[in-house]
């Protein structure tokens, strides 16, 4: 989605963890029915003690696999949905906007909010924030044939964000992609 680009670009906080802005954790509902009727789907779910243990497979010799190792110590989860369905209309807005709701607790700051009538796709990026620091982010974009939801927590160095990208379900944010037509997805 072209949305995810935008998350590189309009944020630009401090790292940071404390539980004193409350949980920056999403309550993703079970989406195992979709999941069944999607032609692809993703559900990743990694706690803080999988991380560290995905953590030992990267290669610290490696400067991008350093660079992942660096970002995600502080994490203390990713939660990652992501369905793409064959139609149009095959899942319920009211599963989105469960999330949207969840996002409007103390705490939450909305960062960007797209609504293009035209692709019928919306893009919502929040950050959970405790004072000026980051402990928190969600992202969610959806257009009729697919959705995304993004939920990371702990102390989040936004700066250094993007060496995630491509790793643990977290989308690449290249802002000179363009997002391939539905001809070149088939291929």
């Amino acid at each position: 989605m072209k949305a995810h680009k935008l998350l590189m670009f309009t944020i630009l906080l401090a790292p940071g963890w404390t539980l004193a802005a409350g949980n920056p954790r999403l309550t993703i509902p079970d989406f195992t029915a979709l999941s069944k009727k999607a032609s692809d789907s993703v559900a990743i779910s990694l706690d803080s003690s999988l991380l560290g243990m995905a953590a030992g497979f990267l290669d610290d010799s490696k400067p991008q696999d350093a660079a992942t190792k660096e970002v995600i110590k502080g994490l203390q989860g990713i939660y990652v949905r992501s369905y793409t369905f064959d139609h149009d209309a095959a899942y319920a807005e009211a599963d989105i906007d469960a999330i949207r709701k969840q996002l409007t607790a103390p705490g939450w700051n909305q960062l960007v909010q797209t609504r293009s009538r035209k692709t019928r796709s919306d893009v919502d990026i929040y950050v959970m924030l405790d004072g000026k620091q980051a402990i928190g982010l969600a992202l969610i974009a959806s257009e009729p044939r697919e959705f995304t939801i993004v939920n990371i927590i702990g102390a989040i160095d936004l700066d250094k964000l993007h060496k995630l990208e491509g790793q643990f379900g977290v989308p690449k944010l290249d802002p000179d992609a363009e997002k391939p037509s539905s001809v070149d997805r088939k291929k």
